[in-house]
């Protein structure tokens, strides 16, 4: 619909503040906190718990948006290549749903900036 266009960039701003609200908190599950467990800190764990975490509340508050972005994405394509794709061929199946979906998300966040409300100030 024509009349919600105005809207767009206050609708891609919350799209970026919840993807990197919900990512900062997998990156905390892996701190021990939220729920989750401890990830040994030297390691692939460790580095993704780093990598979610502290991305996560850059994305959020759009703060080097797309190189940060750019860098989750990968994260959830390696996450998703190595952990869930040899699990089944589908994501429905191999349970890869949100690693290929957080994946697409910070790719289109990454080429897009941090648009409005954001530390970047990156505009529309």
């Amino acid at each position: 619909m024509k009349m919600l266009r105005r809207f767009e960039p206050y609708a891609y701003t919350l799209l970026r503040i919840v993807a990197g609200l919900l990512f900062l908190f997998h990156g905390l599950q892996k701190f021990g906190i939220m729920g989750g467990g401890m990830a040994p800190l030297m390691g692939k764990m460790g580095l993704a718990a780093v990598i979610e975490a502290v991305g996560g509340a850059l994305i959020m508050v759009g703060f080097m948006t797309s190189p940060v972005a750019f860098l989750a994405s990968g994260e959830m394509a390696y996450a998703y290549f190595t952990a869930h794709q040899p699990q089944g061929t589908w994501p429905i199946q191999n349970q890869g749903e949100l690693a290929a979906l957080y994946a697409f998300i910070f790719l289109y966040i990454s080429t897009r900036g941090a648009g409005v409300l954001s530390v970047d100030g990156g505009g529309k």
